[in-house]
């Protein structure tokens, strides 16, 4: 298929890569900085484009590979006729391209995504599109790029992009927190990283309530109360692991 970016960030780099590696033709790219489309457009052999006005007819489909907030002041300044118009937010309806294009849709990569990856992951796409005969094309599309896809619309995508924010977000700023607790006390952070990646492989080979452990799965109060002390001069990351303890305590005594 023939594929026009909209975007030139971590999303559209990742997805123009794995769209090419997928023997489709990414055939122009559009930014709102040109340098940054010409940069992109550079890679996977593209022209790039410095107006909307200037996209071209013989394109299966376009991708708006752009932030959410971004997505519907774009779909207004879009006018398709025929070509698929996609964007690929977790978080926003599919309609609001309704009236950029009689055939639309979502596909939604399920993955935090940089444009300096080197090695392509293996994305679960989440996909929608507004009617069977977009939906047949999407799925082969998508499909071509990963063999992880699913049908999800606009109430199921908006969940699974809060729980991938719980997962992914939320632990990284976890991770960012304990790493200036680490520093301020000159500790080597670096030495929790086997730890991090084991727990995470865990998660593939089981279900998380069965991998929990530590001193609130243990009920080990003393250890707790430890803690607690020495997080006395970090009151926020005291309140975290205080609301956190109760949060597993709990859960565990509801099974």
């Amino acid at each position: 298929m023939k594929v026009i970016l909209l975007g030139s960030g971590n999303t559209a780099t990742v997805l123009a890569k794995m769209i090419v590696k997928a023997e489709h033709e990414v055939v122009q790219v559009w930014s709102r900085n040109f340098d940054h489309a010409k940069a992109l457009a550079a890679k996977v052999h593209a022209q790039a484009i410095a107006s909307l006005d200037e996209l071209t007819s013989e394109a299966d489909i376009c991708i708006m590979a752009v932030s959410d907030a971004a997505i519907p002041q774009l779909a207004k300044q879009l006018h398709l006729r025929r070509k698929i118009l996609l964007h690929t937010a977790g978080s926003v309806n599919k309609d609001v391209l309704r009236n950029s294009s009689p055939n639309y849709g979502v596909l939604y990569p399920l993955q935090s995504l940089r444009k300096e990856m080197l090695v392509m992951p293996q994305l679960p796409f989440l996909i929608d599109g507004n009617s069977d005969e977009v939906n047949a094309l999407l799925e082969d599309f998508a499909h071509s790029l990963s063999d992880n896809v699913e049908f999800a619309d606009d109430a199921a995508r908006l969940n699974m992009h809060l729980a991938a924010v719980m997962v992914s977000n939320f632990t990284n700023h976890l991770y960012a927190l304990t790493e200036d607790y680490c520093n301020d006390r000159g500790l080597d952070f670096k030495l929790l990283h086997p730890l991090i990646i084991e727990v995470a492989c865990r998660l593939t080979q089981g279900h998380a309530v069965d991998m929990q452990t530590g001193p609130a799965r243990r009920g080990d109060e003393e250890t707790i109360q430890k803690h607690l002390l020495l997080l006395e001069i970090d009151e926020h990351l005291q309140d975290l692991y205080r609301e956190l303890s109760e949060s597993i305590q709990k859960l565990y005594r509801k099974k």
